[in-house]
């Protein structure tokens, strides 16, 4: 080992590795070292026989250690955002392990036209159902009733081909100046469809996206 290095980083968490990666990519000499068995700190994913203590028996019904990556915080990064970028540019993603989500489901905290209409059948339960993540999806969702599963179609296939750079896909809408309730209110989008489409698919925390 070098005795000498011009940065040591204590700890291999997603910071400090971005923070280790930058600093090796700018060409400089970094000592990365970590307490725990393990690599990630709260970004790990364990198996069982990482997750117990030492000399702490694991349960026999949870079956082989191997099976199991036990996420020690949730993670989700947006696959086109800042943060895949800066991990990219430091090879960061090299000692990691990422995984695209192919589905998301959902119960809504108020009863969608799927659950009212199961009310009306006897049955008063909510269920949870995939979120439409495309035009197709739209069609055949549960989530909707059949107008809305048109409006929601229109709405899908105007996201996917729109292009800043192509104003004939602006379809009119200045969407620097047009608000998101407002383009929902262009295609007559109910409320409980503008929910899923800011919470499940856009994965916005509030309603302050619907102002911006």
């Amino acid at each position: 080992m070098d005795a000498e290095y011009d940065v040591i980083i204590l700890g291999t968490g997603l910071k400090e590795c971005t923070l280790s990666g930058l600093l090796s990519v700018s060409g400089l000499k970094v000592l990365h070292m970590d307490r725990n068995s393990y690599y990630g700190a709260d970004s790990a994913s364990l198996t069982l026989n990482q997750k117990f203590r030492p000399g702490e028996p694991i349960p026999a019904a949870l079956g082989a250690s191997r099976e199991y990556n036990v996420d020690m915080a949730p993670k989700f990064m947006m696959a086109n955002g800042l943060l895949v970028k800066v991990l990219l540019h430091t090879d960061v993603v090299k000692a990691r392990s990422t995984r695209s989500q192919h589905l998301t489901w959902r119960r809504s905290s108020r009863p969608s036209w799927a659950c009212l209409r199961s009310a009306e059948q006897g049955s008063s339960s909510r269920k949870t159902h995939k979120v439409p993540a495309s035009d197709m999806e739209a069609l055949k969702s549960p989530l909707m009733g059949l107008f809305e599963k048109r409006r929601a179609r229109i709405f899908f296939t105007y996201v996917q081909d729109y292009n800043p750079l192509e104003p004939k896909t602006h379809k009119s809408y200045d969407l620097n100046r047009m608000t998101m309730a407002e383009l929902f209110k262009a295609y007559e989008l109910k409320d409980d469809t503008q929910e899923f489409i800011g919470h499940s698919i856009a994965l916005h925390r509030d309603d302050g996206y619907l102002a911006r």
